[in-house]
C-alpha cells in the first residue's frame, strides 16, 4: 500500500496497452520490478533508499517476499509492482516492514492472517485507473487462494508542503475511517500534529482514497518516514469488509 505515486490520465485518442498481471516467476522479472522501484522512488521522488546496487530498490525484506507485477504485453516492460509480504515470510525475517514505522503490539493476534503490501508503484506513462485496478485485481486473488484475511501496509502522503495536506487527511479520516481501538498502532517516529496547521481543505491521494472507498480502515496517527519525506498511515482492510462491489470488480478482472 506504500509509496504509490499520484496517477495520470490517459490521452485523449491513446491505444490502450494490453497489460496482464502475475506474481513475478523468475529473478529477472523481480529485478526488472526493482529497477521500476528505484526510478519512481529515487530519481523521480527523490528518496534515500538503502540499496547497494545503483538503480536497483533492493533491501532484506525482498528476499522474503513475492513480487506482483504488471506487465505490458506489447513491449514486454513491467510497468507496476507491489511488493507481497505473507505471514510467513514475516516469520521468516522476523518482522513485517511497517515495524520500523509503527509498533504493531495491538495487530500481534492477526498476524497468522494477515498480509502487508508494501513499494507499490506505478511507471509514468501508465498510471490510470485501469493499472491500479490490475494490481488489486491480482492481490484479491492472492488472498483468496491463500485463505490470508488482513492487509496492512503503508499508505505514503507527500509532505513538500511541510506536511499541512498530511495533517488535514488525517484530522479528517479520523473522524470517518479509525479503525477500533484494538487495531490501533503507534508510530515510533510521529508526524508533529501539534507544530503543523491542517490544510482545510486536504487533498486525498486517489490510492488511499480507494481503498477507504473498499473498506479500509487507518489505523492511528501518521509517521514520519525521512527517507521518503511522507507522511505514513497505516492501512488495515478486513477481507471481510471489502465491499461486495469492489469484490466483484476485483475478481471479475481476473476471471
Amino acid at each position: 500500500m506504500e509509496h504509490l505515486v499520484p496517477g495520470r490520465r490517459e490521452s485523449a485518442g491513446r491505444r490502450r496497452p494490453s497489460l496482464h498481471v502475475a506474481l513475478a516467476e523468475s529473478e529477472s522479472e523481480i529485478l526488472e520490478a526493482q529497477k521500476l522501484r528505484w526510478r519512481v522512488f529515487a530519481d523521480e521522488m527523490g528518496a534515500r533508499l538503502p540499496s547497494r546496487t545503483p538503480g536497483v530498490d533492493r533491501d532484506l525484506y525482498d528476499p522474503y517476499c513475492e513480487h506482483l507485477i504488471v506487465r505490458d504485453e506489447d513491449n514486454g516492460r513491467i510497468v507496476g509492482t507491489y511488493r507481497i509480504l505473507s505471514p510467513e515470510g514475516a516469520a521468516e525475517v522476523g518482522s513485517y516492514y511497517s515495524e520500523s514505522e509503527f509498533y504493531l503490539t495491538r495487530l500481534a493476534h492477526l498476524r497468522s492472517r494477515m498480509v502487508e503490501l508494501g513499494r507499490s508503484c506505478i511507471d509514468a506513462d501508465y498510471r490510470t485507473g485501469a493499472t491500479i485496478a490490475l494490481l488489486w485485481s491480482g492481490l484479491a486473488r492472492y488472498m483468496q487462494q491463500n485463505g490470508y484475511e488482513y492487509l496492512i501496509g503503508c499508505a505514503s502522503i507527500g509532505m513538500r508542503d511541510g506536511g499541512h495536506n498530511a495533517a488535514g487527511i488525517y484530522e479528517r479520516l479520523a473522524e470517518t475511517h479509525m479503525a477500533p481501538p484494538e487495531y490501533r498502532v503507534f508510530p515510533r517516529c510521529p508526524l508533529p500534529l501539534e507544530r503543523i496547521s491542517p490544510a482545510e481543505q486536504p487533498e486525498v491521494p486517489p490510492l488511499l482514497k480507494g481503498y477507504l472507498r473498499a473498506g479500509a480502515w487507518i489505523c492511528g496517527e501518521p509517521a514520519w518516514d525521512p527517507d521518503f519525506n511522507t507522511a505514513d498511515l497505516l492501512i488495515m482492510m478486513p477481507m471481510a469488509r471489502v465491499d461486495s462491489r469492489y469484490s466483484r470488480h476485483f475478481v471479475e478482472r481476473q476471471s
